[in-house]
């Protein structure tokens, strides 16, 4: 019989979050917007959401999260030959916002760019992350979800400001080999698709080169619903087709924290158990790349997911870009 040929798998060594000590409650967004509590809860699932002091940048929210990650990794910084950041919500147009991470962690040598997929952009880093370290480009990779979308948001827009908030997420990436096979520890499969014809439907209206300015976050939420269900449904079967393993295998499932009735709605469409999706919606809001790796940091923390586990990550954004990640913890 022939041997299983040997892969690198980028296995997932440890995680942090990190949340800014401001809390707005649905409560505070009802003195800000014709709103209430009740009503943002029931559409939303969310309850509060974190926003970033005026001091704080999103390298600064990164940083925490990539140290908190690296403390449960038991490594040091000078050991990461790779950063990467997802986020829609850059310190500056450039540098990127790696860099300054990169710059703050105290590294001196190693490689830091950051991925814009929005909110699917922590998945997106993921298949980034997970080519580099299956083509030998780098053996341990912090990979940060990172947004201060209040920053982007039209306070008097009720139908956008009460969804975002700000927040961080990491995850160590680390080269190890398996066997090639699904009882693998490590990232199993990844799917990523977008379709640029619906960009008008999830945008900012402003940036560098279209009119020199920040812009505010601006959302067909309607129509964002009906293809999110849809587009992410299918990326998770997609990826199950591609693992040969069924719904019924997964232990986990840990959507883009974006509305819970979204994540409920796939979960329906794809046949899986409630019980079985990590939500912490309620308590962040949509943080849009930092989400997944919030949700994950969090179910590890609380010991919900342990070792062996098998967790498919998903989500999707402006672009529309979607995808979905297969992996075993």
């Amino acid at each position: 019989m022939a041997e299983t040929a040997m892969v690198t798998r980028a296995i997932i060594k440890g995680t942090g979050m990190y949340l800014p000590e401001k809390v707005l409650t649905n409560a505070d967004m009802a003195q800000l917007v014709d709103t209430t509590p009740e009503w943002i809860f029931t559409r939303t699932g969310i309850l509060q959401r974190h926003k970033a002091a005026d001091d704080e940048v999103t390298s600064d929210l990164a940083t925490a999260a990539a140290r908190m990650a690296l403390e449960n990794a038991n490594m040091r910084a000078d050991e990461i030959d790779m950063i990467i950041v997802a986020t829609s919500t850059p310190d500056r147009t450039f540098p990127s916002t790696a860099t300054y991470v990169q710059q703050k962690l105290g590294m001196t040598k190693g490689a830091a760019f950051d991925v814009q997929a929005v909110c699917s952009g922590f998945v997106y880093g993921l298949g980034v992350a997970d080519s580099m370290i299956g083509r030998g480009l780098a053996k341990n990779i912090l990979l940060i979800g990172a947004e201060t979308m209040t920053r982007l948001l039209n306070w008097q827009d009720r139908t956008t400001c009460i969804l975002f908030g700000d927040g961080a997420g990491c995850v160590v990436l680390q080269a190890a080999q398996g066997d090639g096979t699904v009882a693998d520890t490590g990232i199993l499969s990844t799917y990523l698709q977008s379709d640029g014809r619906k960009a008008e439907l999830l945008y900012v209206d402003g940036g560098t080169s279209f009119n020199q300015q920040t812009g505010f976050l601006v959302m067909n939420g309607k129509e964002v619903f009906r293809h999110a269900v849809t587009y992410i449904a299918d990326a998770i079967l997609q990826v199950l087709n591609e693992t040969g393993l069924q719904s019924d295998d997964i232990d986990w499932f840990i959507p883009h924290q974006a509305n819970q009735r979204i994540i409920s709605a796939v979960g329906q469409r794809i046949g899986l158990d409630e019980e079985k999706i990590i939500l912490t919606v309620g308590q962040h809001a949509n943080t849009s790349a930092a989400s997944i790796p919030l949700a994950f940091s969090t179910a590890l923390a609380d010991g919900r997911i342990k070792k062996g586990d098998l967790v498919m990550f998903e989500a999707m954004g402006g672009g529309l870009a979607w995808g979905a990640s297969l992996a075993r913890v």
